[in-house]
């Protein structure tokens, strides 16, 4: 089986035809002899990482007859050895004390001087509450300000088409209704006198509840030129486990990276690292003009074997950090079905491996696939935790929006850290609610949680929706200053934290007099709080919903015809189990 794992590596992993090559090999253990696997093994000449197999055993190919390994395992001591070509290693690490975990949790949305015992009434009983809780009113008056985490995460809208597809029901806790909005991209027009961003907001009336108002806020990133777009240090990294060998998993995404390719330039560079079966880098840094080598290994790929996604992942990023490229573009693309099961498992784990990560200045896009065993959780987790973005792909049709329309907004970043703050006045607002943007329960729970800004790519509009109740009823025409926000960022590749304030005079406005998008995107809200049974549209029915769509749908665009499609299903689906239940 030892020399297998040899023979495997020496077949993945690529180098130049005709060079002189030596092979070095050997194994680790603990101190009581047994094996240790997944040994971080880093060659000192090259920075390339390598890990061991279930035996301890590694070999690795080099075209240096000597060369020093770094070895590392959690829980072990470092150690350093001088290796030969000739020689055969026996390496062994010794335990350390494993310091107390420190981890913070990351909070999406937060608001000042809330108490922890207030929000944790929103919890709907241990035993069954949903691991995202949902925001509930809070008093203008005694808690002013709340903040929020910005990105142009999208993956929820997706997942949710994908089980209304199958005539399923969607489980409240993969329904994120500021994702969803971010699907549509509403309303962008781009920043004026080249500004990184600009907010717009709109006080109108709220559908599901008459005596309350809507608050859109509006978040529009500056739009980056085809022509002055950074170079970019690419590395695509791919699960070809057995679980990725379906028809939605790995095909789909060789689908998706072939189109990406063909948006490369010469001087773009891709790298593919794959994971499954064996480990190792199949494509080393290719210029982005040979288009026709980097297809080639593309199309070559096939799935099979266990999932070492600890792996991968920090292979991925040893390859990224090889070729960086200052002031360009450095990015990890992962494309998987999230089911990682060797090495790092948990998300706990998996936000401790990706944090470390994220300090080299490296970006990282998410790319979900499959059903049954899809993550959705994990790979939320690494997006979030390596200062990137995540998009979940259900078909090919979806492939195309997110690499090929959206290519620009979701690979290349015009702010980091992003996080809006929204102060409320109350001698207008008597309560207001965050829509979406719900925090983990342990978040919750953890007092020491912060709020961390989300990535924002070029040419996107995000909403952020507040439902109000406001002072005087009925609403007032000239309704005045009721918000100032504050967004806060930075530039890529900066530490100097910048802010945008707006202090906006707002007038309502009922539905109809707006423009058509702001009645579709409170019905893009509305359906999110049904599908996740939010006591917030409890008297709203389904009828009404289809009504409320239907007169705001734009007819021309695909994407919000098909939207139609899916709240029409999700009332049959529904009234299905409402009758089951009765």
């Amino acid at each position: 089986m030892k020399y297998l794992f040899y023979i495997m590596l020496a077949l993945v992993l690529p180098y130049h035809a005709g060079a002189q090559q030596y092979y070095m090999k050997g194994e680790v253990t603990d101190e009581a002899g047994k094996p240790l696997q997944n040994v971080n093994i880093v060659l000192q000449s090259t920075g390339y990482v390598y890990y061991t197999g279930a035996s301890g055993a590694f070999g690795i190919i080099t075209k240096n007859m000597y060369d020093t390994l770094l070895f590392s395992l959690d829980g072990y001591e470092k150690e350093k050895g001088f290796a030969t070509a000739s020689g055969y290693m026996k390496i062994v690490l010794q335990k350390k004390v494993i310091a107390k975990n420190d981890r913070v949790y990351k909070l999406s949305s937060f608001t000042k001087n809330l108490k922890r015992e207030t929000q944790q009434q929103w919890f709907t009983g241990d035993e069954t509450y949903a691991s995202i809780i949902e925001n509930q009113f809070i008093n203008a008056a005694t808690y002013p300000t709340t903040g929020l985490a910005l990105n142009v995460d999208r993956a929820s809208y997706t997942n949710i088409r994908r089980f209304l597809n199958m005539n399923s029901l969607v489980p409240p806790d993969a329904v994120r209704i500021e994702e969803m909005l971010n699907y549509f991209n509403f309303n962008y027009r781009e920043p004026n006198d080249s500004a990184t961003f600009a907010i717009n907001a709109t006080l109108t009336s709220c559908p599901w509840n008459i005596n309350n108002q809507l608050l859109f806020t509006t978040i529009r990133s500056k739009k980056v030129a085809l022509d002055s777009l950074p170079p970019s240090n690419l590395v695509f990294l791919i699960d070809v486990s057995g679980s990725m060998d379906m028809p939605n998993r790995l095909p789909l995404l060789k689908a998706g990276f072939r189109g990406l390719v063909s948006n490369l330039r010469s001087l773009d560079s891709v790298s593919i690292v794959v994971y499954g079966g064996t480990i190792g880098v199949v494509l080393d840094a290719t210029s982005g003009n040979e288009k026709e080598k980097i297809l080639k290994v593309i199309d070559s790929l096939t799935a099979g074997g266990a999932t070492p996604g600890e792996s991968g992942v920090k292979l991925a990023y040893s390859v990224a950090r090889n070729h960086f490229i200052r002031g360009g573009n450095n990015r990890v693309i992962l494309a998987t079905d999230g089911d990682f099961n060797v090495g790092l498992r948990t998300e706990e784990e998996l936000e401790g491996l990706i944090a470390v990560q994220r300090e080299s200045g490296i970006y990282l896009t998410c790319l979900g696939v499959g059903m049954g065993n899809y993550k959705d959780s994990k790979i939320q987790t690494l997006a979030q935790k390596g200062n990137g973005n995540f998009a979940y792909l259900d078909s090919y049709a979806e492939v195309e929006k997110t690499l090929l329309k959206e290519f620009t907004q979701t690979l290349y970043t015009v702010a980091d850290d992003v996080y809006l703050n929204a102060a409320f006045n109350p001698d207008y607002v008597k309560e207001y609610r965050l829509i979406g943007f719900g925090n983990k329960v342990g978040a919750i729970k953890d007092t020491t949680a912060t709020i961390e800004g989300g990535e924002v790519g070029s040419a996107y509009s995000m909403v952020a929706l507040f439902e109000l109740v406001p002072v005087a009823s009925p609403v007032p025409k000239e309704m005045g200053q009721p918000v100032t926000f504050s967004l806060q960022y930075k530039k890529p590749e900066s530490t100097r934290q910048l802010e945008l304030v707006e202090k906006p005079v707002v007038n309502f406005q009922p539905l109809d007099s707006l423009n058509k998008e702001y009645g579709f995107a409170a019905g893009v809200a509305a359906f999110g709080s049904m599908l996740r049974n939010s006591k917030a549209t409890k008297e709203f029915q389904w009828n009404q919903l289809i009504d409320l769509v239907t007169k705001y749908v734009n007819k021309e665009s695909p994407s919000q015809v098909e939207f139609l499609s899916l709240v029409q299903q999700a009332k049959i689906i529904y009234s299905k189990k409402r009758k089951k239940g009765d």
